[in-house]
């Protein structure tokens, strides 16, 4: 499949897989966000700040201040230093105090340096780059107060190459808050980053790159901490992986069905149209344009009727998949474009059930409102992380199972194990073992993990998504399988040169034609015994770049 061909594919899943070309600038508005700009900008394109967007961070910041002069809730301000009971926010003249301002530049450098305590190896820093293009992002949406430098320090960090190194491990999936302090830890100067290829302090970095450090106060820190940024970048991964996975798989698919002498009959109109699950038609239609001018297509006497169900169902897993990664796109594209802060500074809020006091008091003067929220929740972005890795564990399952099928004798009226002639050793017989391996860690992966944890903070925080963990299991799941289809590869090519042995006009559909000469420019025919450990990396990468 060439880069257009996936193009294609990619938007008739109508996905954002990352396929489109590069990009050498982004605006974010906090809004209009697609993941593949996201990727863009980890990729190294430049990011510049809508000016509406710019101006409702303004507007944003006055209106946290406007709460906190009125003695509303707000962290870092009136709750959380301890003032808001006996002393005056702000001067005569409108201005925060001096004693209320550097108590509550205290509350934030205390609030991320205490929160700063992950663990494990850094986030690579690709990933690093598209959590904080995510979070610029949210925070543009406008409804998080902070102060407009922040969203500058995000983009300068951006464009000017500095990463913060965050730990890889430490969340429960309740926003990100032990990983993502170390984004606020390196803006005020005393942690890591990585620059110009190396890890350094932040604060060289930022002097070198003529950035001044962040001064925290009100809901900076928070803010910078508190969002699932981090998490969802991984889930991005995961659905950019099987994005890919899913537009080679019909291929693969096929020329599996063509290495069996399989019956298309499962495929057609004729037998779906009865049954219109969402996705099969698509589905069934992809399988038959690969199959276009193969043998399938005319009379074989050796043909079954009916071929094991993991050649029969193969549409249904495909179906099943591509509607779990429609799900996930759908749900991280609203992630990324709003607001997950707690809590939620909220400009011309509405009028709904204001006329109750326990409403009303979380306005500001007819301006909006600063409202406790559960938007740091992402367990819509968790459940359909998990959905799609249930649906790909029986994308893996039934390759698994075709390629064994596919060294049996009984099924393809080939050779045992696909042995060439005169290959009297072990042929392929031996390389099963792989398969399960891959296909019991993908069964394992793929159990849900949102429910799982442990009550902390006093019991208060008693739920869960794990998201971050949840996305690990799916990106995983994605690289067994794309092993799964190298061997089924190296299977289904090598029936097919055995059938050409006996008919060397086996015509084949002109997709599957052209993965399998492709497939042998790198992997060739197995006419004597070899070690395999260097084919089946080939064959990997194969599936991951084809």
């Amino acid at each position: 499949m060439n880069s257009k061909q996936f193009v294609m594919a990619s938007l008739a899943l109508s996905l954002m897989s990352g396929s489109a070309l590069a990009m050498d600038s982004v605006v974010l508005d906090g809004k209009h966000m697609t993941q593949d700009q996201a990727w863009a900008i980890a990729d190294g394109a430049k990011v510049k700040i809508g000016k509406k967007a710019a101006n409702n961070l303004i507007k944003s910041h006055e209106l946290l201040m406007d709460a906190a002069r009125l003695g509303k809730p707000v962290y870092g301000l009136t709750v959380g230093v301890g003032l808001n009971k006996d002393q005056k926010l702000f001067t005569a003249d409108g201005k925060l105090s001096k004693a209320v301002m550097e108590a509550s530049k205290s509350f934030n450098y205390s609030t991320l340096r205490a929160h700063s305590a992950a663990m494990g190896d850094p986030i690579p820093v690709r990933l690093t780059r598209v959590a904080m293009a995510v979070r610029l992002n949210t925070i543009l949406s406008g409804h998080t107060g902070v102060q407009p430098y922040v969203a500058e320090l995000y983009q300068q960090y951006l464009n000017k190459g500095i990463t913060p190194v965050i730990p890889s491990k430490g969340t429960v999936g309740e926003a990100d808050i032990l990983m993502a302090s170390h984004v606020g830890l390196a803006m005020i100067g005393e942690w890591d980053v990585f620059y110009k290829g190396k890890r350094v302090s932040s604060i060289k970095a930022m002097k070198d790159a003529g950035v001044k450090p962040l001064k925290p106060i009100g809901k900076d820190a928070l803010s910078i901490l508190s969002n699932n940024s981090i998490s969802v970048s991984y889930a991005m991964k995961g659905y950019r992986d099987a994005s890919h996975l899913m537009a080679v798989s019909p291929t693969v698919f096929s020329l599996s069905l063509e290495a069996l002498n399989g019956n298309v009959s499962p495929f057609l109109p004729q037998t779906n149209d009865i049954r219109p699950f969402p996705y099969i038609k698509e589905a069934t239609s992809e399988i038959l344009h690969q199959l276009d001018g193969s043998y399938l297509w005319q009379l074989n006497d050796q043909r079954s009727l009916q071929d094991p169900l993991s050649y029969r169902t193969t549409a249904y897993t495909f179906a099943g998949a591509k509607k779990a990664l429609a799900d996930l796109g759908e749900v991280i594209d609203v992630q990324i474009n709003h607001s997950d802060d707690n809590p939620g500074v909220i400009q011309n809020a509405s009028k709904d059930y204001t006329q109750y006091p326990q409403v009303a008091k979380y306005l500001i003067e007819g301006k909006g409102g600063v409202f406790p929220t559960t938007n740091f929740e992402p367990l819509p972005v968790a459940l359909a992380v998990q959905g799609l890795s249930i649906a790909l564990t029986h994308v893996s399952h039934n390759s698994v199972m075709r390629t064994i099928h596919l060294s049996d004798n009984h099924f393809t009226k080939l050779s045992r194990f696909l042995s060439a002639p005169g290959n009297n050793g072990h042929a392929f017989g031996a390389i099963q073992k792989n398969l399960v391996d891959m296909q019991v860690r993908n069964k394992r992966l793929a159990s849900p993990v949102s429910f799982d944890g442990i009550p902390v903070a006093g019991n208060i925080e008693d739920t869960f998504t794990n998201l971050k963990l949840a996305s690990e299991n799916l990106i995983q799941i994605v690289d067994n399988t794309n092993y799964i289809y190298g061997l089924e590869l190296l299977h289904s090519t090598q029936a097919i040169d055995l059938r050409k042995l006996t008919n060397p006009n086996l015509d084949m559909g002109k997709a599957t034609k052209t993965m399998y000469e492709d497939y042998r420019k790198q992997v060739p025919f197995v006419e004597l015994d070899r070690p395999f450990t260097p084919d089946i990396k080939t064959s990997y990468d194969f599936i991951t770049q084809y």
